[in-house]
């Protein structure tokens, strides 16, 4: 058939046919009567007595006998380490558990629930906040933190938070500056070193004054001794650059 060449389309927006319209006002009375007012109560909550907490139930022989555990471990040893622990094969547990007790360090598996009450209520309760997930505390009867950071190292699985040594809490970077330090021998060489260092500097330098004076008070004897007979003086010792 026959098209036509134009078409004109119209193109435009669709007539409101819906205003705005401000409601009645017998209807505006009507909502108003009906609508719903919730019942006062009959005694004011104030008069109400309070409310009493029902009774917490008493925590069983278990866990008590955990809870004691916990408490040991922090009373019988130097070093706790707080780690989080996560999943690893059984064999990697058991290789690290035999790496860690060559040095005498033990792994202790302890839940949340346990270590929490324990902790709060003790001088150690800043560690409580890194009781958040599944941990593990490496303790020792000894500081040995840079032989447990050396067995950690290659255990990506365990992740060290922080630790208490010494009944002193560090951070883990408080724990790796720990282990720079030299041993208790070494140090105690070094600082008796440094105090019997200053005696001997001190006796020297009470001394120097006097030895000066006496070379002096020699001196001055060959000088009158040599202008009473006429010979020439004796020239005086050589002294010690020190004793200037």
């Amino acid at each position: 058939g026959w098209l036509p060449a134009l078409r004109f389309v119209r193109r435009g927006s669709k007539a409101v046919t819906r205003h705005w319209k401000a409601m009645h006002f017998q209807r505006q009375k009507l909502l108003a009567v009906t609508e719903y007012l919730a019942p006062r109560p009959a005694v004011p909550p104030r008069c109400r007595p309070p409310r009493t907490e029902a009774p917490k139930e008493e925590d069983n022989g278990y866990v008590r006998l955990l809870r004691r555990q916990v408490e040991e471990v922090f009373r019988d040893n130097r070093m706790i380490a707080v780690c989080q622990y996560n999943s690893m094969p059984d064999e990697d547990v058991v290789l690290m558990k035999h790496y860690l007790r060559k040095h005498n360090i033990e792994v202790k598996f302890v839940l949340n629930e346990i270590a929490r009450p324990v902790l709060s209520q003790s001088k150690y309760k800043n560690l409580v906040p890194l009781f958040v997930a599944r941990n593990i505390l490496l303790v020792s009867r000894e500081a040995k933190a840079k032989e447990m950071l050396r067995v950690l190292k290659g255990v990506p699985q365990v992740n060290l938070l922080g630790a208490c040594i010494d009944d002193t809490i560090l951070s883990r970077q408080g724990v790796e500056n720990f282990a720079k330090l030299p041993s208790l021998e070494a140090a105690q060489g070094q600082t008796v070193g440094a105090i019997a260092l200053l005696p001997s500097q001190t006796s020297s330098l009470l001394q120097r004054g006097s030895a000066h004076l006496a070379a002096l008070l020699d001196q001055h004897i060959r000088q009158l001794q040599a202008g009473e007979t006429g010979s020439p003086a004796e020239p005086a010792p050589a002294q010690s650059s020190g004793a200037h």
